[in-house]
């Protein structure tokens, strides 16, 4: 068989070469190859039960836009509801072009769909916050401010949208990076809870799902450019200076040489995950959590971390 011929229909236009399995894929075969391994994933990892209303996070970029598009299947075949949030982190130059494509493609999709600002919420910007950091000795990373308050708004969106499952686009890089990145930090608790779905620890919190999980970035951005998608594919300009990008580009150059690599850290995590999380089962099932005294939101402590950091801000940017 030539390089140029589809291994699956004998086409002879490929758009993809599989180096970690062999396949050489047309357009038609690849689109039709991410779609039935994403809904095989949430059939056999049991994310969804029929009639289940499911939240996406959609920032307009790629992976959010494919998650969207195959579970909008599901939605048109009348197993589940769908409704999608963006969020507005308030970044100048990056964030406007995401909304916009999130507004596009969950109007062409007939979706349902929510937009929440850091600006209408907190009254300030990840903008204005690092602006006020930068002048700190120490100044804390983009990252930690920004992941504390989108999981603060998705889980409060997803409650007020009354959502059985709230789905999120990590794919099989995301993945890999984290088990790698918990692993090199010691973090055993939070690696044991990496996984296709959460185990929920407060029936507050709703139950998040990762149908992407097998799927390598690279494959996703080909999908929606094959689907005819507009996608933001820039990355965040605070972005770069994370332990995660760093992890990532050590990963996409070990599979260069090493094709399968992601997929073996995936597979051999999920083998020992069980013995892992049996021996801290305690912290890994621990009863939550108490409720913030400020919030009213579930938090391990009195005041939760959310709002500790929104006192914090306040009197900086002030």
């Amino acid at each position: 068989m030539t390089k140029n011929v589809c291994t699956q229909c004998g086409y002879e236009h490929v758009v993809i070469h599989r180096k970690y399995n062999g396949q050489r894929l047309c357009s038609s075969c690849f689109k039709k190859s991410i779609e039935g391994k994403v809904l095989k994933t949430i059939k056999k990892q049991k994310l969804v039960t029929k009639g289940d209303k499911v939240l996406v996070g959609l920032s307009g970029g790629k992976d959010s836009v494919a998650l969207l598009k195959i579970l909008n299947i599901l939605k048109e075949k009348r197993i589940i509801e769908l409704e999608a949030v963006t969020i507005d982190e308030g970044i100048a130059g990056y964030r406007e072009e995401g909304v916009r494509i999130a507004k596009d493609v969950a109007k062409e999709l007939g979706v349902k769909h929510h937009i929440v600002s850091f600006a209408d919420k907190y009254n300030f910007t990840i903008d204005k916050i690092m602006e006020a950091e930068q002048k700190e000795e120490h100044p804390q990373h983009a990252c930690t401010y920004c992941g504390v308050f989108r999981r603060q708004i998705f889980n409060q969106m997803a409650r007020d949208v009354k959502a059985d499952k709230l789905a999120t686009g990590h794919n099989l890089d995301d993945e890999t990076q984290s088990i790698l990145m918990n692993y090199l930090e010691g973090n055993v608790n939070n690696m044991v809870r990496i996984g296709y779905k959460t185990e929920a620890r407060d029936k507050r919190f709703t139950q998040k799902i990762k149908p992407l999980r097998e799927i390598p970035e690279k494959e996703i951005g080909l999908y929606v450019l094959e689907s005819g998608f507009e996608v933001h594919f820039d990355g965040c300009p605070y972005a770069h200076e994370s332990f995660r990008m760093e992890i990532g580009d050590f990963l996409r150059e070990t599979t260069l040489k090493h094709p399968t690599i992601m997929y073996s850290t995936l597979n051999g995590f999920e083998k020992i995950k069980p013995a892992i999380k049996k021996d801290y089962m305690e912290n890994f099932t621990g009863k939550p959590n108490k409720t913030c005294i400020k919030c009213g939101e579930p938090s391990s402590q009195e005041i939760c971390k959310s709002c500790k950091f929104l006192e914090k801000i306040q009197n900086k940017i002030n």
